[in-house]
C-alpha cells in the first residue's frame, strides 16, 4: 500500500491541469461507481488525475493502475478493504481490463463499502452490460474519444473556443477572431492531432498503441490465443490498405482462414477498441444494429500512420467527418450521398465538389474541404470538428 501511495503522489504532482477534455464536465462525479471507457491513448488517465488533484483531499484518495505488479499477488478487494480501514473514501482504478474478474470484485467492493466511491477506467472493448453480477445497474458509464479539432486548437495552440451544436454548424453560426485561419492548423490535426501526445514522438507512440490494443487488450478480453490475435492484426492491415472498405465477409474469411462469423466478431472487437469505425445503414433502427456498409479506420491519424503513401484524400475527408460527428450523433449511410445524421444528408468532398448529385433532396449539405467559410448549404469540413 505504501508503494502505491508513493506512486500516486508522484503522478499527482506531475499532472498538468492547464486544459480539461470535453468529458471532464460531463461526468457526474457524485455517483458511487463511475466507469470511463475509451481507446488507449485518448487521455482517460490524465482526466481522472486532474479531477483528483483539483477536487479531492489527497489523504483519503488513492489512484492505482491494474497493470501494477502489486496486483500479481494482491486482490483489488483486499486493497479496497485496507484502504477503507485507513479512512479512504475515493478509489480510482486505471486500466481495469488488465485485472481478471474485474467486474465481480468491483461489485463486491461496491456492496461491502457503501462509503467508498469507486472510479475505474478501461479499454473500449469492455462491455459493461455483459459484465457478471449485474454491475451495469451499479455503474454510471461514460465513453471518451480522442481530441476534436476544437480541443486540439485549444490544447496545443492556445485558443479558447467553445463547442457548437450541429444546427449551429449547419447554419454557419461559428464565431472566431478575425485573424483566425482554420486551414493553417487543419492538416496538422489530421496527421497528428487526435491523440494528446507530444509531437516529437507522435507516430511511434501511436503505433505502440495500435500494437498493444491488437496484440494484448483485445485478446485478453476476448480470451484469444496468440494465433487468433495475429489474425486481428492481419485484418487491420487488410482494412488499412483499402479504406473505406466495402466488407466482403466471405473473401476476408478466406484470406484469414477463419469462419464468416469470426470476421464479424473480429471487426466488432477492433471497432470497440478504437481502431476502425463501421458505417451501418438504418435498418436496425438504433446504433449498432444495422448492416455494415463501409469500414473506415477510426480516425485520420491512423490513416497516416498505417496507410502511409496509400492515404487517399477522399477517405481522409470522410473519416474526419464520421469521426467528429459520431460523438454526439448517430451516423448512417445514405443511398444518395455519403452520410445521414437524423434528417440531414451529407456529401463530403473537396473545394470543387458540385451540387448535381443532391439536387432536389431536402435537408442536404455539401461538406467541402479547403474552404474557410461556408454559404447556403455548403459547409466547411473543418467546422464539424467543433461539435464537441
Amino acid at each position: 500500500m505504501h508503494r502505491l501511495q508513493e506512486r500516486f503522489s508522484k503522478l499527482i504532482q506531475e499532472v498538468s491541469t492547464d486544459y480539461h477534455r470535453y468529458m471532464y464536465n460531463k461526468i457526474d462525479w457524485n455517483n458511487r461507481m463511475i466507469g470511463l471507457t475509451g481507446p488507449r491513448g485518448v487521455g482517460k488517465t490524465m482526466l481522472i488525475l486532474q479531477y483528483i488533484k483539483e477536487n479531492l483531499p489527497r489523504e483519503i484518495s488513492l489512484y492505482v493502475t491494474a497493470e501494477d505488479f502489486y496486483f500479481a499477488d494482491h486482490r483489488l478487494l483486499d486493497l479496497a478493504d485496507s484502504f477503507v480501514k485507513q479512512g479512504g473514501k475515493y478509489l480510482f482504478i486505471d486500466e481495469i481490463h488488465r485485472y481478471k474478474d474485474w467486474s465481480k470484485e468491483l461489485k463486491l467492493m461496491y456492496d461491502y463499502h457503501p462509503g467508498l466511491q469507486i472510479v475505474f477506467t478501461g479499454s473500449s472493448v469492455l462491455d459493461i452490460h455483459k459484465g457478471v453480477s449485474d454491475l451495469s445497474r451499479r455503474t454510471s458509464m461514460y465513453h471518451m474519444q480522442g481530441l476534436s479539432f476544437r480541443e486540439y486548437l485549444n490544447m496545443f495552440h492556445g485558443y479558447d473556443f467553445r463547442s457548437y451544436a450541429l444546427d449551429e454548424i449547419l447554419n454557419l453560426k461559428l464565431e472566431f477572431p478575425s485573424d483566425f485561419r482554420p486551414l493553417q492548423y487543419f492538416s496538422g490535426y489530421l496527421r497528428q492531432g487526435y491523440y494528446p501526445f507530444p509531437k516529437n514522438n507522435y507516430e511511434n507512440q501511436l503505433l505502440q498503441i495500435v500494437n498493444v490494443t491488437i496484440e494484448s487488450d483485445i485478446p485478453q478480453y476476448a480470451g484469444m490465443n496468440v494465433s487468433t490475435a495475429r489474425k486481428l492484426k492481419q485484418l487491420l492491415a487488410v482494412i488499412s490498405k483499402s479504406v473505406p472498405f466495402k466488407p466482403n465477409i466471405s473473401s476476408l474469411a478466406s484470406v484469414l482462414n477463419v469462419s464468416r462469423n469470426s470476421i464479424a466478431d473480429y471487426c466488432l472487437y477492433i471497432e470497440e477498441a478504437g481502431m476502425i469505425a463501421q458505417l451501418r445503414d438504418d435498418t436496425g433502427g438504433i446504433r449498432g444494429l444495422g448492416k455494415v456498409d463501409k469500414i473506415y479506420l477510426d480516425n485520420t491519424n491512423l490513416i497516416y500512420a498505417l496507410g502511409r503513401e496509400d492515404s487517399d484524400i477522399g477517405n481522409i475527408r470522410e473519416t474526419y467527418f464520421f469521426n467528429q460527428l459520431r460523438v454526439n450523433h448517430d451516423i448512417v449511410t445514405s443511398s444518395v450521398a455519403d452520410f445521414m445524421v437524423g434528417d440531414f444528408t451529407f456529401e463530403v468532398g473537396g473545394r470543387k465538389k458540385g451540387l448535381k448529385q443532391i439536387e432536389g433532396i431536402e435537408n442536404t449539405y455539401i461538406v467541402k474541404d479547403d474552404i474557410e467559410f461556408g454559404y447556403g448549404n455548403i459547409v466547411p469540413l473543418w467546422s464539424f470538428g467543433f461539435n464537441y
